[in-house]
C-alpha cells in the first residue's frame, strides 16, 4: 500500500460521520479519497441480526470496550462505553433506535446563537437522510428518498400495548412518530432496520459506493498522529496522516483536508497525542473544557 502523491481528503474514522463523508466526496470523480478505519468489515453474523446487539455490546472484537473513570457523579462507579471498532461505527453494534431529538432543543441552540441549527434549518437534512418506510409522499416531516431506511418494529407486544393504554388512560397522548417534532406521549420506537436486519451508516452510505474508482476504504488502520505543514504556526494546517497497519508504519499525504470523525472519544484522543489539548475553564465552580 503505498501512496505515491497526496490525496484531496483522508476520512479518519469510518463510524456514522465517516461513512456520509466518503459518500457525498467521492461523488464528484476529481475528488480522490481514502477512508481510515480502525476496525474490520462488518462479517460478524450478530452485527446484522437486530438482537444480536446483545452480544457485540460485549465483544471486544467489534468493541472498543471504553470505560469512565469512577467520579462522584456516578456514585464512584464505572460506566461503560461502547463504541464500534467496524465500519458502521457504532451504528453497527448499537440498539438501532432512531430518535432525532426534541424540537425545543434545537431552537434552544439557534436561540443562543448557533445560526442555522434551529429545527426548521434541520428539518430537510434528517428528510434528506432517511428512507422512512411509513412516510407519507407528500410528508413535510419525514423522508422517503434518503440512503437510511428508517421503519416501524415488525413486532408489538401484549405489555407494551397495554403501557401505551394505561397511558392514555392517565391522560398522556399516544403518539406513533415522535420524529415529528414532537416527542410527547407513548408509542413504539421506531429502527434503522431493513426486512428485518440491521442498517447501518455502512449499509446505508458506504456499501452503495464502494466500487468507486476515486474511493479507497483500509480497514484496520490505526491513525496514530497528524502531519503539520508547520507544527509552530498559531494556525496549524494538517498535510498528512500517519497510522498502522499490520505492524508497519505508514503515512498519507493531503492535498486538500484530513476530516477527523474518529467518534466523542477518539476524536479528541488523536489530537492530543499530538499535543493539541483543550483549555480548561471554570463555570460555577466546575471545570469544563474549551
Amino acid at each position: 500500500m503505498k501512496f505515491e502523491k497526496p490525496v484531496d481528503y483522508v476520512i479518519i474514522g469510518g463510524g456514522s460521520a465517516g461513512c456520509v463523508l466518503a459518500a457525498r466526496l467521492s461523488e464528484d470523480p476529481k475528488n480522490s479519497v481514502v477512508l481510515l478505519e480502525a476496525g474490520g468489515e462488518d462479517s460478524h453474523p450478530l452485527i446484522h441480526v437486530p438482537a444480536g446487539y446483545v452480544k457485540t455490546m460485549v465483544n471486544p472484537a467489534v468493541n472498543w470496550m471504553f470505560e469512565s473513570e469512577p467520579e462522584s457523579g456516578t456514585a464512584n462507579r464505572v460506566l461503560t462505553m461502547p463504541r464500534g471498532k467496524v465500519l458502521g461505527g457504532s451504528s453497527a453494534i448499537n440498539a438501532m433506535l432512531y430518535v432525532r431529538g426534541q424540537q425545543a432543543d434545537y431552537d434552544g441552540w439557534a436561540q443562543r446563537g448557533n445560526s442555522g441549527w434551529s429545527y426548521q434549518d434541520v428539518l430537510p437534512y434528517f428528510r434528506k437522510s432517511e428512507h422512512c418506510e411509513f412516510a407519507a409522499p407528500d410528508s413535510d416531516i419525514r423522508g422517503d428518498a434518503g440512503p437510511l431506511n428508517v421503519a416501524n418494529i415488525r413486532n408489538t407486544y401484549f405489555g407494551l400495548d397495554k403501557v401505551i393504554e394505561a397511558a392514555i388512560d392517565c391522560g398522556y397522548p399516544h403518539n406513533p412518530d415522535y420524529n415529528s417534532g414532537d416527542q410527547d406521549g407513548f408509542g413504539y420506537y421506531q429502527v434503522t432496520q431493513k426486512d428485518g436486519l440491521r442498517f447501518s451508516a455502512k449499509k446505508a452510505y458506504l456499501q452503495p459506493v464502494r466500487k468507486r474508482k476515486n474511493l479507497q476504504v483500509i480497514t484496520r488502520a490505526h491513525v496514530t498522529s497528524l502531519i503539520f505543514a508547520d507544527p509552530d504556526a498559531q494556525r496549524k494546517r494538517v498535510i498528512g496522516v500517519r497510522f498502522t497497519r499490520n505492524g508497519s508504519s505508514r503515512q498519507i499525504r493531503v492535498h486538500r483536508a484530513a476530516l477527523l470523525s474518529a467518534g466523542a472519544f477518539q476524536s479528541p484522543q488523536i489530537l492530543e497525542l499530538y499535543g493539541l489539548h483543550p483549555k480548561v475553564a471554570e463555570f460555577d465552580g466546575q471545570p469544563y473544557c474549551t
